[in-house]
């Protein structure tokens, strides 16, 4: 028998990002630390600096990527 998901429930996801697919909200993971992208700023040439609640800034390359947990809303 398969489970259902309540209407709205939250449902985290592993997702590979890059610069073009970063979101607000994303977690990543940092030398064994979970950071959370509370602001993106756009820096030359489609690189992105990120901006984590704990007030650390991370810039990424157009060619970075980096996993990261992304919570999804299941309708």
């Amino acid at each position: 028998m398969r489970q259902r998901t309540p209407r709205g429930a939250l449902v985290s996801r592993t997702v590979e990002i890059t610069s073009t697919t970063v979101q607000r909200g994303d977690v990543i993971q940092i030398g064994g630390r979970a950071c959370r992208v509370s602001n993106l700023f756009q820096l030359p040439q489609g690189a992105k600096q990120l901006l984590f609640e704990s007030g650390e800034l991370l810039p990424i390359h157009t060619r970075t990527w980096l996993l990261a947990v992304r919570m999804l809303r299941r309708r």
